[in-house]
C-alpha cells in the first residue's frame, strides 16, 4: 500500500470505534485524540500516532507537581473512523490553515467564555516561531502545544522514503470552550479541574499512600462530576441553580486546596465564571481572600429575629398495646440551670386500638409544623445556650379495679399495669383471644409481645432471679395481676369480693430527643425516639445515650424506685424531622407545598418577637394536687376537714370547664392539643397521689367574657363521683390574671359548693370563696388541700399590667394620674408594651396632642415615646416593620409634629448635663422613627391647613428642623468628655434619619445637612474616627445620594474628611491600621466615580503602603473580612497553619490597582506632592505587590490581577518619564539614574514574573491565567523596547553597520552591570518577543561595558550569578534546554563575525562558551531527568569544578552543602563528609583572617581557622557515621597538629587525643569488614560518550555479593545486558556492563607482614585504608620445589583513593605483576591462614560433618610433614644455622614475614586441635588424634617460639598452685586436649604451676591453660560444647593477668566451697612465661556471658569426675535445667555465636 506524507500534521477525533485486526493497526476508541502524518494515495487509509491519557505507572517516574505525560501508539487506521478537526500550520505561514488566528484589532474579550477567546496574534507569534528547524504546531483557534516536552517535527514536505516525524506532545489548550460555556461556565471548568486532577495529583496521592486525602478527592471529584450533568441537563429552578453554582465553586476550591493548588477565584454571582482583568479588583480581592483562608463562605451573621420552624412526622411507632394509645408531643427548652419551660402547645396523635393506619390517616394526622421558634429557643444566638428537645409522652387506657385492696405495705398500691409494673410471672389469661401484641403503625404486621427480633423480651425483667415460683397467683408485687380489657369473665380473687373493671387513662411511658444540632441543619434527619417507663424495682437496664436515654427524662418522668426500663407496650418511634427558617410559617407553608402541604400547626406558647397578628391564647397547666393524708379539704362555712378515706388516691383524675359569672358553662372554649376539637368539658388522665398530670391547655374566649369568667376544677379518685373543687377567675383587680403558678383552694364538693352563686336559701356558692391558699394559713390550720396551676397569657387584646391598662384608658382615668403613669412607663415589661404596640403609641400621641404647649407634658411624653421606641433596639422583638407600619397607616395626629420637634431641641440645647445626656443617648438611637413620625405629622398638617386655607408655614418649620441639625452639629463640635457617648451614638445613627427627611426637605437641603454634619465631626477622636469613617460608607449607600451630582460632591468633600486619617506616618498602630482599611472601604464605595480626586489619593495610598510594610508582619489565625463597612470588623478563624498577610496592605494594593486602571488615569502630574519622590515610592509599592509582599503569591487571581493592572500602571509612568525625567544629552547630569533603575526593576520582575509563563503550568492554572491577564509579557516587550531604546544615545553610521543598533549607550552605559542579570533570566524566556527584545537589551549592555572597558568579565560575572539563582527556583523550560538565546546573540553579533580578528567578537566567544558551558552543567544538575544516581552526582561534582574554578565561591559552598545533604539523606554518611571536605580546602588555618557569613549554609561571619574547624567537626560526624575510621583520623590528626603547634588550645588537643584514642580502641577491639569492590566496564554504543568502553571500580558494603551488587547495576540500566566476559566489540549496538570483583592489592612490604598475631580486622585495615590499587589472580603455580612457585596478578590503579563522593572511580592504570617464590609463600600462607579461620568459625556455629571434615583433612594436610601442599614446606625458603653452635643467621623482610605468617598459622592450628580435644563430634575428635602429634613435629619450631619451655629450675622455686593438688600425675588418665597441653608445654614431665595462674574474673572471660591443666573426660555425643564468649575486645594484647583474688566469683553457685578453682575455661587466651595473655583469640570466640561461665563450671565439675556410664553428664542435663539455659534453637551444636569473617 503507497503511502505519501501529508504537507502538514492533521490533528483528528476518532469519531468510531476502530477493532484491529493487523498487528500495525491501531485500535480507536470514540473521542481518541489523533495526529496525522501519512495516508494512501486513495486516501481511506491514514497513519499516525494516537494519544492516550498516561499510565499510573508513570507516576513512579514523573517528577512531583507535573502533569504525567501521554503515552503516544503510532499504527494505521480508516478514515472513515475519524473526522479531521484541523490542519497544524507553519507558524509565520499565512496560510488558510492559520487564517482563523485572530489579530490584536479584532480578539475576543479576554476574560470572555466564547468558545473562540483565543490567543491574540502578538501570542502566536512569540510561541509558534521555527526552532531549529522545527515548527511547533499550533491549533487556528490560538492554542498551542505545550512547549516543554519535547522538541516538534518539521511540517515541510517528506520523501515517502524518509524518517518520519517525532510523535507530537498533547496541545496546549487555552481556547477549549465548549458552547455550553457562555451560559454555563462550570461545565468547562470542573472539566478543566477533573483532567488536571487526574494527570497531575492522582498518582502522587496514591503513590505517596495518601489514602484519606485520596478518598476526599475522589468524593469531591463524584461531586463535581453530578454537578457538571446537572448544568448541562438544565432541570433544576434558578434558586437551586443559584445555589449549586455556590457548591460547585468552593467545591473547586476545595479541590484545588487539596490537591496543593493555587485558589483561582470564580464569582458564583457571575454564573460560576473566572474574573478576569477587566472585572471589580475589589470584588476578586474579597472573593479570594475569602477563598483562599476559609473553608467555606462566610455566612451572613443570623439576625436573631429571623424565625424556625420544625416539621414533625411520626413514621412508625412499634407498641405491643391491645388498646389504642395516644402520643402527646411538644418541645421544651432547658436552660443552663437546669430550668425547664414549655415552650410550644401540644400535639396529640391517636393510635388506634389494633389493625393499622393507613397512610390517609397518617398523612392527616401524622405530621405537625412546629412553629415561630426564635434563634435563642433552639440554642444559636451569640449567647444563646438552652436546650430544645422534642417530648413524646405515651397515654394508654388501663383497667381500674373497683374495690382493690390497699397493697400490705399500707400504702396505696401502684396499679400493676403492664405499663408501670413488671410483669406478673404468669401470662394474664386472654379470654377473647385478644393477646396483647406490639404493632408497628407504618407496616401493619402485629408481633407477639415477646418477639423482639426473636429473642426473649427483657428476659432479666421478667424472670424472678433467683426465687423459684411458689405459687401461680401472686405477682411479685403482691398485685393482683389484671385481665386484658375484653375478658368475659373477671379473675377470682383470693382476697375476697369479685371486682367490677373500668378503663381510665394513664400515662405509660415518655421518649426525649435533643433538637439543637437538628434544627441547625437544613437536611432532613431520621432519628429513633426510645420511650422509657418507671420501674418498680431495680433493673440491669443501661442508661446509655446509644440507646435513647437523656436525663431530661428524669425530671419529666416520676419513678418510685427512681430507676428506668424500655417500655414494652410502646416501645419505640420512628420520628423524621426537618427544620426551616422563615419570617411566617403561613408563608412557608405555602411556599413549601411538597412537604408541607394540609400540614396542621403547633404554635408556640408566647410571642417570639412583636406580634403581627391578633392573637388572644390562655394557657392553663394542670400540675399537681396537693392530696396527701395529712392535707385538709376546706369546706363552706365551716373549718376544713380530713380526706374521705374512700379516696384511695390511686385514680385521681381532674375535670374543668369555663364558667361565667353566673355558673353558666362556656361551650367549646377548651383545646387539649393545637390539633384536637374544642371541649366544653375536658377530663385529665389518672395519676396517683404526689404524681403530676404537667398538661397544658389553650382557652379561648370571647373578649366580653375574659373579665366576667372563671375556671372550675373537681378532682375525682376513679372509679368514684368528683370529691372536691376549685376554682380561678381569669380577670384580678382590673387587669388579668399574673402569670406563674397558682395554688388554688380544694373545697369539699358537697351542696354548697357544687354552685357558682348561692342557692335559694342564700347560703352556699364557691364564687364566694377564696380561691387561692394564703401562705400563712398552714400555720393555724394544718396543711391544706390545693391543686397546683400555671397560667400564662399570650394576647394582643389583654394586659396584665395596670401601668398599661392605665395608660390605655388615659381619659377616663385622673389627669392627675397621667404624668405618673408616663413615669412609670419605664417599668413596664416590654413584652407587655409590645404586644399592645399600636394601642400604646395612640395614648401617647394622644396625650401629646391634648397637653400641647405644656412643656413638662411634652417633655414626659416625647421620653415614654423614646422608651418604646427602643424596644426597636432590642434583638428579641423585630419591631421596626410595626413602628413603620404604625407611622404610615395607622398614625393620624398632624399636630404632634411642633410638640415633637420642641421636645428634641430642648434635649439638643443643654447635651452636657448628665440627665440630659442619658436622655439624649436614648433618643439618639429612635431619632430615625421619631422624624418619620414628624414628616407623617407634617404631611397631615399641610392638608388640614390646606383644607382651611393657611399656607406658607412650610418656611417656620424648614427652620425649625434645621435648628435641630445645627444643635446637633455644635454638640458634634464640643470636645466635652461626657458627650462622647452622645456624639458616637449620632454618628452611628445619622445616616439613617437622612432618607425620613425627604418629605420635609429637598435632596440639597439634606446633602447640605449631610456635609455639614461630616464637617462638624472634623475634630473627632479615637473610636469615633472609625464610625465617622464608616458613615461616609453609608452616605455613598444611600439611594438618596444616588444622583450625579449628589456622588460628585461626596466624592469632592471625601478627599477632605479622610485626608487627617491615613497616608504616610512613622506610628502605625491597630487603630491607624484600621482607619487605613475604613479608609479604603470609603474608596471601594466610590471607587467607580472618582475623577479629579485621584491624584490627591495616590500619596495617601502608597504612603500608608510603605508605612504598613515597613512594620514587622506576623502569621495570622484570624481573618478580617476586606473592605468592612462596619466596626467592629467581622473576622473568621483561619483553621490548620498561620498565614502571612496583612489586610489593610491587601486592600491598599486593591484600591491603587483600581485607581490607576480607572479610565480616568492617574493623573499623578496634578499630584501636589514632590513627582519624583511620588514615583519613586509608588515603583516601590508596586515592585513589593509581585514580589508577594502584599499577598501570598499562591492567591493567583488577584495575584495575576495585579499583574496585568501593574502593566498599564507602568505603560503610563513611562509616559511621565520620557515626558519629564529624560534630558537633553548635555544635561546628562540630570538623568535620574535611580527612579529609572527603579522603573526597569519594576518592569523586568514584571515580565519575568514565573506566574506569567503560561507554558510551564498546568492546564486549569493555564487558562486561568490566560483568562485574567491575556499576553502581559508582550506588552512587557514592547515597553522595554520604547523605553531602553529611549535613554540611549543615536549611534554613529560606523556603530550601525558593525552592530545594527539605531539606540545605544548613553544613559543606558548607567545598568551595566545591574540589570544584567534580570535581563539574561528574559533571555531565557519561552515567549519570544520577550526573549528577542531581552537579547537586543543584552547585546546593548555588551557593547557598552566594551566600549568603555574592553572587558566583559563583569558581564560574565552578572550573568553567571543570574543563571545560578534562576534555576534554584524556576522550571526548566524548552528554551533553556535548546539555550535559544545563545545562537540568537550570535546572529545579533553576525555582521562582527566577518570582520578578521575582531577582539570584541573573540571576547563574546569566550563569554558565550563559557555561559553555554555553565548552563549546560545547570540543566544537568536541575533537570529532573537523571539517567542514574551516578551521573546525577558526576554532575554536581563538574559543576562545582566550573565554579571553582570561575572563581564562584558562594555558590560552590551552596552546591558542596547540597551533594552533602543529598548525600546524607542516602545514608552514604562517608561521601557526606568527603564532600563538606571541598568546603573546608577552601579555607587555610588562619586565626587571623575574617571570612564573611553565608546565607545558605548558614554560616556566620568567623575567622578562617574557626569556619574550617566547623566544617571539620560535621565532616568527622559523618565518618564516624560511615565508619570510614581512616579518613575521620586523617581529620583528627590535622586539628591535632592546629591545636598543638598553632593555636595551642591544650583543652581541644586533649580532646581531639581521647577522640583518637577511641577510634584506635574501636579498631582494636571491632571486626570491620573490608567493603567489596567491583570492576564495571560500560561497553556499547547505547552509553553516552563519558561512559562508554570506560571501566571503573565500584565500592559496595562489607557484605554485598556480586549477585546484590549486578542487580542494583541493572536497575540503574534497565537497558543493560550483564556479563562477565568482556569480549564485546566496542561499536556494538545496545548497553552491556561487564562485572566482575576485585580485592584491595596487597602491599607484601607493609610492616604489618613483620609482626605475628596482629588481629586480622588489624591487618585488614591496615592494608585496605584509603585503597587505589586493585588486583585479581590471573595465573599461579604452586607445584613442585617452593623456590619455583611463582604466580601472576593484574593490578587496577584507580584515579582516586576510597572512599570517594561517587563511590566509584575510573581505572587509570593496568598492569601485571609477577610475585617471586617468596612473595607467592607469604600470600599462600596467609590465605590458607584466613581460609582455615573462616572454615573453624563456621564450624563453631553449625557443627555440621562436612565442615568438620573438611576442616579435620585441612588440619590433617597442613601438619602432615610429607604433605607437599602443607605451607609448612615454605619454612625451606627460609636459610637455617649450619650447625647447632651457630647463631640463627639474619632473615631479610620478606623472610622474617613467611616466618611470622608460619607461627600465625601454627597458633591457629593449635587453637582448632584444642577445640578438637573439647568437642564430642567423632570426626573431630578423630581427627585430633591422628593430627596432634604431626603437629608437634612439623610446627616444632613456631611452637617453640609462642611457647617456649621455662629452664626446671624456675619451676622448683615457684609454690605450687592448689589448682593442681586434684590433678593426677599418670599422663594415661589425661584427656586427648589435656594429653596435648602437657606434652606440648612440658616434654620432660614437670609441671609448670607458675603458668597456670588463674586469671582475675575482672578480664571478662577465663582461659584454658595450654600448659597442663586438669584431668579432663572428654564429652559424650550429645553436641553441646560449652564454651565461653567474651565480652567484644576486651583483653587487651597486653593486659596484665593478675592473681585470682576473687576465686569465689568464678565458682559454680552449685560447688561447695572448695579451693578447686577453675583455671582452664578459655581454650583460647594463652598464657605465656611473662603472664601476658595470647591475644590471638579470635573475635568471635569472644564476650561470653556470666551465665555460659557458671555453665562451664558446672560442666568442668562434672568432667572432672571418672566417668560412671554418663551418669556425669546426665546431672550436667539436670543442671542446665535447673539454670534455665537452653540452648540456641538456631545453632543446636554449640555456644560459637561470632560472625563469619569470610574472604
Amino acid at each position: 500500500m503507497p503511502w505519501q506524507p501529508l504537507p502538514r500534521i492533521a490533528f483528528a477525533v476518532a469519531t468510531y470505534p476502530f477493532e484491529t485486526k493487523n498487528e500495525n493497526e491501531l485500535p480507536l476508541e470514540i473521542g481518541d485524540d489523533l495526529y496525522i502524518i501519512e495516508e494512501t494515495a486513495d486516501g481511506q487509509w491514514l497513519r499516525g500516532y494516537l494519544l492516550a491519557p498516561p499510565s499510573l505507572l508513570a507516576g513512579l517516574t514523573s517528577v512531583k507537581g507535573q502533569p504525567l505525560e501521554a503515552r503516544v501508539f503510532s499504527g494505521i487506521f480508516p478514515r472513515t473512523c475519524v473526522e479531521i478537526r484541523e490542519v497544524l500550520g507553519d507558524g509565520d505561514d499565512n496560510s488558510d490553515n492559520s487564517s482563523n488566528y485572530q489579530g490584536d484589532d479584532d480578539a475576543p474579550h479576554i476574560g470572555s467564555d466564547s468558545g473562540k477567546s483565543g490567543v491574540a496574534s502578538s501570542m502566536r507569534k512569540s510561541y509558534l516561531r521555527e526552532i531549529e528547524g522545527g515548527h511547533r504546531p499550533h491549533r487556528p483557534n490560538g492554542a498551542m502545544l505545550a512547549g516543554m516536552i519535547t522538541r516538534v517535527p518539521g511540517l515541510r514536505m517528506r520523501e515517502p522514503g524518509a524518517p518520519k516525524p517525532a510523535a507530537p506532545v498533547p496541545m496546549l489548550r487555552l481556547g477549549d470552550e465548549t458552547p455550553t460555556s457562555t451560559m454555563e461556565p462550570l461545565v468547562d471548568e470542573i472539566a478543566s479541574c477533573l483532567r488536571e486532577w487526574h494527570s497531575t495529583n492522582f498518582h502522587e496521592l496514591l503513590l505517596t499512600r495518601q489514602y484519606a486525602k485520596l478518598d476526599k478527592v475522589s468524593q469531591l471529584i463524584q461531586t463535581l462530576d453530578l454537578s457538571r450533568r446537572q448544568f448541562l441537563h438544565n432541570l433544576l429552578t434558578t434558586r437551586e441553580y443559584n445555589t449549586l453554582r455556590e457548591k460547585t465553586v468552593w467545591d473547586l476550591v476545595r479541590g484545588n486546596k487539596l490537591c496543593g493548588g493555587e485558589v483561582i477565584v470564580r464569582d458564583p454571582n457571575e454564573r460560576g465564571r473566572v474574573l478576569t482583568g477587566d472585572d471589580s479588583v475589589v470584588e476578586i480581592t474579597k472573593l479570594q481572600s475569602v477563598m483562599s483562608l476559609l473553608d467555606e463562605p462566610p455566612q451572613p451573621h443570623v439576625e436573631l429575629s429571623a424565625l424556625h420552624h420544625l416539621m414533625v412526622d411520626i413514621r412508625s411507632f412499634a407498641g405491643s398495646s391491645n388498646e389504642p394509645t395516644t402520643l402527646v408531643l411538644y418541645l421544651v427548652s432547658k436552660s443552663v440551670g437546669g430550668t425547664l419551660t414549655t415552650l410550644s402547645e401540644s400535639y396529640i396523635i391517636e393510635v388506634p386500638s389494633g389493625g393499622t393506619m393507613g397512610y390517609m390517616t397518617r398523612n392527616a394526622q401524622m405530621r405537625t409544623l412546629f412553629t415561630d421558634l426564635t434563634s435563642a429557643d433552639i440554642g444559636d444566638g451569640p449567647s444563646a445556650d438552652s436546650e430544645l428537645y422534642l417530648i413524646v409522652k405515651v397515654r394508654s387506657p388501663q383497667q381500674i379495679v373497683i374495690g382493690k385492696p390497699v397493697s400490705r405495705s399500707g400504702s396505696f398500691g401502684q396499679p400493676s399495669t403492664p405499663f408501670s409494673a413488671p410483669f406478673s410471672k404468669e401470662k394474664p389469661p386472654s379470654s377473647g383471644g385478644n393477646k396483647p401484641s406490639r404493632r408497628s403503625l407504618m407496616w401493619g404486621t402485629t408481633r407477639s409481645a415477646f418477639s423482639r427480633g426473636g429473642t426473649k423480651l427483657d428476659a432479666l425483667s421478667e424472670q424472678p432471679e433467683d426465687r423459684p415460683r411458689t405459687d401461680n397467683i401472686e405477682s411479685r408485687d403482691g398485685a393482683i395481676p389484671p385481665s386484658t380489657a375484653g375478658s368475659r369473665a373477671p379473675r377470682p380473687s383470693i382476697d375476697g369480693p369479685q371486682q367490677t373493671q373500668m378503663l381510665a387513662e394513664r400515662m405509660v411511658g415518655m421518649g426525649v430527643l435533643s433538637l439543637n444540632s437538628i434544627m441547625k441543619q437544613d437536611e432532613e434527619t431520621e432519628h429513633v425516639v426510645t420511650v422509657w417507663s418507671p420501674s418498680a424495682r431495680f433493673t440491669a437496664e443501661k442508661y446509655d445515650t446509644t440507646e435513647g436515654w437523656d436525663g431530661l427524662v428524669r425530671d419529666l418522668l416520676e419513678s418510685k424506685s427512681g430507676h428506668y426500663e424500655k417500655s414494652r407496650r410502646a416501645e419505640r418511634l420512628q420520628i423524621h424531622l426537618k427544620s426551616f427558617n422563615s419570617p411566617d410559617a403561613d408563608g412557608l407553608i405555602k411556599a413549601t407545598p411538597t412537604l408541607l402541604s394540609g400540614i396542621s400547626k403547633t404554635n408556640k406558647m408566647g410571642f417570639s418577637g412583636a406580634p403581627t397578628k391578633p392573637r388572644s391564647d390562655i394557657y392553663v397547666t394542670l400540675t399537681e394536687a396537693l392530696l396527701s393524708r395529712q392535707n385538709l379539704l376546706s369546706r363552706f362555712g365551716a373549718s376544713a376537714t380530713t380526706i374521705s378515706s374512700n379516696v384511695h388516691g390511686g385514680n385521681l383524675m381532674v375535670s374543668l370547664e369555663v364558667r361565667r359569672q353566673s355558673g353558666e358553662r362556656i361551650e367549646e372554649c377548651i383545646y387539649p392539643s393545637s390539633n384536637s376539637e374544642a371541649l366544653t368539658t375536658w377530663r385529665s388522665f389518672a395519676v396517683e397521689r404526689n404524681e403530676h398530670w404537667d398538661q397544658t391547655l389553650r382557652l379561648s374566649l370571647l373578649p366580653a367574657d375574659v373579665s366576667m369568667a372563671h375556671v372550675v376544677f373537681t378532682i375525682s379518685d376513679l372509679p368514684g363521683t368528683p370529691f372536691a373543687i376549685a376554682y380561678m377567675p381569669l380577670w384580678d383587680q382590673q387587669a388579668f390574671l399574673g402569670d406563674g403558678l397558682h395554688s388554688l383552694l380544694l373545697y369539699k364538693l358537697d351542696e354548697y359548693t357544687q354552685s357558682a352563686q348561692p342557692a335559694p336559701t342564700g347560703r352556699g356558692g364557691y364564687l364566694s370563696l377564696p380561691w387561692s391558699a394564703r401562705s400563712d394559713s398552714s400555720e393555724v390550720t394544718g396543711p391544706l388541700a390545693t391543686l397546683r396551676i400555671e397560667t400564662y397569657l399570650c394576647s394582643t387584646r389583654f394586659s396584665q399590667d395596670r401601668i398599661i391598662l392605665g395608660l390605655l384608658k388615659w381619659k377616663e382615668g385622673p389627669r392627675d394620674e397621667i404624668p405618673s403613669l408616663l413615669k412609670q412607663l419605664i417599668f413596664v415589661p416590654e413584652i407587655e408594651v409590645v404586644k399592645l404596640l399600636s394601642d400604646v403609641l395612640d395614648a401617647l400621641f394622644g396625650i401629646l396632642v391634648e397637653y400641647q404647649g405644656n412643656d413638662e407634658y411634652e417633655d414626659l411624653v416625647f421620653t415614654a415615646l423614646v422608651r418604646v421606641l427602643g424596644i426597636v433596639h432590642d434583638r428579641r422583638f423585630n419591631l421596626g416593620p410595626l413602628v413603620d407600619h404604625y407611622a404610615e397607616s395607622k398614625f393620624n395626629y398632624p399636630f404632634a409634629t411642633p410638640c415633637l420637634v420642641r421636645s428634641f431641641t430642648r434635649l439638643l440645647t443643654k447635651p452636657t448635663e448628665s440627665e440630659t445626656a442619658r436622655k439624649l443617648r436614648a433618643t439618639l438611637k429612635v431619632v430615625r422613627h421619631i422624624l418619620k413620625f414628624i414628616t407623617h405629622a407634617r404631611g397631615q398638617q399641610k392638608v388640614k391647613e390646606a383644607g382651611i386655607g393657611i399656607t406658607g408655614s412650610t418656611a417656620g418649620f424648614t427652620r425649625h428642623l434645621q435648628s435641630i441639625f445645627k444643635a446637633l452639629d455644635s454638640m458634634m463640635r464640643s470636645t466635652a468628655p461626657v458627650l462622647v457617648g452622645s456624639q458616637t451614638l449620632a454618628v452611628q445613627h445619622f445616616h439613617t434619619w437622612l432618607p425620613e427627611l425627604t418629605g420635609l426637605l429637598t435632596t440639597e437641603e439634606i446633602l447640605h445637612i449631610a456635609i455639614d454634619f461630616m464637617d462638624s465631626c472634623a475634630l473627632v477622636k479615637g473610636k469615633l474616627v472609625l464610625y465617622k469613617l464608616v458613615l461616609i460608607i453609608n452616605y455613598s449607600k444611600l439611594d438618596l445620594f444616588s444622583g450625579p451630582e449628589q456622588r460628585a460632591a461626596l466624592s469632592a468633600n471625601t478627599v477632605r474628611w479622610i485626608a487627617p486619617h491615613w497616608g504616610p506616618t512613622d506610628d502605625v498602630t491597630e487603630q491607624w491600621k484600621e482607619q487605613v482599611r475604613l479608609c479604603c472601604s470609603v474608596l471601594a464605595s466610590q471607587v467607580d466615580r472618582l475623577n479629579s480626586e485621584i491624584p490627591d489619593y495616590i500619596p495617601k495610598l502608597v504612603g500608608s503602603y510603605l508605612s504598613i510594610q515597613a512594620t514587622e508582619l506576623k502569621p495570622k489565625n484570624r481573618f478580617s473580612l476586606l473592605f468592612p463597612t462596619t466596626y467592629p470588623f467581622p473576622s473568621k478563624p483561619i483553621l490548620g497553619e498561620a498565614v502571612q498577610f496583612d489586610e489593610a496592605l491587601i486592600e491598599l494594593s486593591a484600591i491603587l490597582s483600581a485607581l490607576s486602571n480607572s479610565p480616568n488615569g492617574m493623573q499623578l502630574e496634578l499630584a501636589s506632592d514632590d513627582l519624583t519622590n511620588l514615583l519613586k515610592n509608588t515603583l516601590d509599592v508596586y515592585m513589593s505587590i509581585l514580589q508577594g509582599e502584599a499577598f501570598p503569591s499562591t492567591w493567583l487571581s488577584v495575584y495575576i490581577y495585579h499583574h496585568k493592572s501593574t502593566m498599564r500602571t507602568l505603560q503610563y509612568l513611562a509616559s511621565i518619564l520620557l515626558e519629564s525625567f529624560l534630558p537633553h544629552p548635555d544635561e546628562a547630569e540630570d538623568f535620574d539614574t535611580e527612579l529609572w533603575r527603579m522603573f526597569f526593576s519594576t518592569l523586568l520582575k514584571l515580565v519575568g514574573s514565573g506566574h506569567l509563563a503560561l507554558e510551564t503550568f498546568s492546564e486549569q492554572k493555564r487558562r486561568a491565567v490566560w483568562k485574567i491577564a491575556g499576553d502581559v509579557r508582550e506588552h512587557g516587550a514592547e515597553l522595554l523596547r520604547r523605553t531602553w531604546e529611549a535613554i540611549g544615545w543615536e549611534t554613529s553610521p560606523d556603530e550601525r553597520t558593525r552592530y545594527g543598533l539605531t539606540k545605544m549607550g548613553g544613559y543606558q552605559v548607567q545598568y551595566v552591570p545591574t540589570l544584567v542579570g534580570p535581563i539574561v533570566e528574559l533571555c531565557l524566556s519561552v515567549h519570544e518577543g520577550l526573549r528577542r527584545m531581552a537579547v537586543e537589551v543584552l547585546q546593548t549592555m555588551i557593547v557598552s561595558e566594551w566600549t568603555l572597558s574592553e572587558d566583559l568579565s563583569v558581564i560574565q560575572t552578572e550573568m553567571i550569578d543570574c543563571l545560578d539563582g534562576f534555576f534554584k527556583d524556576k522550571t526548566m523550560t524548552e528554551s533553556i534546554l535548546q539555550k535559544l538565546f545563545i545562537n540568537e546573540l550570535f546572529e545579533r553579533f553576525e555582521p562582527l563575525s566577518h570582520i578578521v580578528n575582531d577582539p570584541l567578537y573573540s571576547a563574546l566567544r569566550s563569554l558565550i562558551e563559557t555561559i553555554a558551558e555553565f548552563l549546560d552543567l545547570l540543566v544537568a544538575v536541575h533537570s529532573g531527568d537523571t539517567t542514574s544516581e551516578a551521573s546525577h552526582l558526576i554532575n554536581r561534582l563538574q559543576l562545582m569544578e566550573f565554579l571553582r574554578d570561575m572563581q564562584k565561591e558562594e555558590i560552590f559552598v551552596r552546591y558542596v552543602h547540597q551533594l552533602a545533604t543529598l548525600q546524607y539523606d542516602a545514608r552514604n554518611h562517608t561521601e557526606a563528609g568527603l564532600a563538606l571536605r571541598l568546603h573546608a580546602e577552601l579555607y587555610d588555618w588562619d586565626p587571623t583572617k575574617i571570612t564573611p557569613g553565608l546565607l545558605d549554609p548558614d554560616l556566620p561571619e568567623q575567622s578562617q581557622f574557626e569556619r574550617k574547624e566547623r566544617i571539620y567537626f560535621d565532616m568527622i560526624k559523618h565518618f564516624e557515621d560511615g565508619e570510614a575510621w581512616s579518613s575521620a583520623l586523617a581529620a583528627y590528626k590535622e586539628l591535632q597538629v592546629q591545636y598543638e603547634n598553632n593555636i595551642f588550645d591544650f583543652s581541644k588537643l586533649a580532646r581531639t587525643e581521647r577522640a583518637i584514642a577511641t577510634i584506635y580502641e574501636k579498631l582494636a577491639k571491632g571486626d570491620k569488614l573490608v567493603p567489596k569492590y567491583f570492576k564495571v566496564i560500560y561497553k556499547g554504543l547505547g552509553f553516552p560518550i563519558n561512559l562508554r568502553d570506560k571501566s571503573f571500580v565500584y565500592e559496595g558494603s562489607p557484605t554485598d555479593r556480586t549477585s546484590a551488587f549486578t542487580d542494583r547495576m541493572q536497575e540503574q540500566y534497565p537497558a543493560a545486558q550483564i556479563l562477565t566476559s568482556s569480549d564485546v566489540d566496542s561499536e556494538v549496538e545496545g548497553q552491556y556492563l561487564v562485572i566482575s570483583s576485585l580485592t584491595p592489592h596487597r602491599d607484601h612490604n607493609h610492616p604489618v607482614f613483620q609482626r605475628a598475631r596482629v588481629g586480622q580486622p588489624i591487618r585488614d585495615y591496615l592494608l585496605s585504608a584509603h585503597a587505589q590499587m586493585f588486583s585479581v589472580s590471573s595465573k599461579r603455580s604452586t607445584n613442585g620445589p617452593v623456590d619455583t612457585h611463582y604466580a601472576e596478578k593484574t593490578v587496577y590503579t584507580t584515579a582516586e583513593p576510597f572512599p570517594t563522593i561517587l563511590r566509584r572511580s575510573e581505572i587509570v592504570d593496568i598492569h601485571t605483576e609477577r610475585l617471586s617464590a617468596k612473595e607467592t609463600a607469604l600470600e599462600r600462607i596467609v590465605r590458607k591462614t584466613q581460609e582455615m579461620t573462616t572454615v573453624e568459625k563456621r564450624l563453631a556455629e553449625d557443627d555440621d560433618e562436612e565442615i568438620a571434615q573438611l576442616m579435620a583433612d585441612a588440619i590433617s594436610i597442613s601438619v602432615n610433614p610429607a604433605s607437599e601442599s602443607s605451607v609448612a614446606s615454605y619454612r625451606q625458603l627460609l636459610p637455617i644455622p649450619q650447625s647447632e653452635d651457630e647463631e640463627e643467621p639474619e632473615l631479610d623482610q620478606q623472610e622474617n614475614a613467611i616466618k611470622m605468617a608460619l607461627v600465625d598459622h601454627a597458633i591457629m592450628i593449635k587453637r582448632c586441635l584444642t577445640s578438637f580435644a573439647r568437642s564430642s563430634n567423632p570426626i573431630l575428635l578423630k581427627g585430633y588424634e591422628d593430627s596432634y602429634r604431626n603437629f608437634l613435629t612439623t610446627f616444632a619450631p613456631e611452637i617453640a617460639i609462642f611457647a617456649p619451655v621455662r629452664p626446671s629450675r624456675e619451676t622448683a622455686s615457684t609454690a605450687p598452685s592448689p589448682t593442681w593438688q586434684r590433678s593426677s600425675p599418670v599422663n594415661e588418665n589425661l584427656s586427648p586436649e589435656a594429653k596435648i597441653n602437657a606434652s606440648i608445654a612440658n616434654p620432660n614431665g614437670v609441671e609448670e604451676a607458675s603458668a597456670a595462674q588463674p586469671i582475675s574474673m575482672k578480664q571478662r572471660g577465663t582461659r584454658l591453660s595450654f600448659l597442663g591443666g586438669k584431668k579432663k573426660e572428654p564429652q559424650q555425643s550429645n553436641g553441646e560444647t560449652s564454651s565461653l564468649k567474651q565480652s567484644k575486645g576486651d583483653s587487651d594484647s597486653n593486659s596484665q593477668v593478675s592473681k585470682g583474688k576473687d576465686n569465689s566469683n568464678r565458682r559454680s553457685i552449685f560447688r561447695t566451697q572448695s579451693n578447686d578453682t577453675n583455671n582452664s575455661a578459655n581454650p583460647y587466651a594463652q598464657p605465656f612465661p611473662n603472664g601476658i595473655v595470647d591475644s590471638t583469640t579470635p573475635d568471635w570466640a569472644l564476650d561470653r556471658p556470666r551465665k555460659s561461665r557458671e555453665v562451664v563450671d558446672v560442666l568442668e565439675r562434672d568432667f572432672d569426675r571418672p566417668n560412671d556410664g554418663g551418669t556425669g553428664f546426665n546431672s550436667v542435663r539436670k543442671r542446665l535445667s535447673m539454670l534455665k539455659l537452653g540452648k540456641k534453637p538456631s545453632k543446636p551444636n554449640g555456644f560459637f555465636m561470632g560472625g563469619l569473617n569470610e574472604e
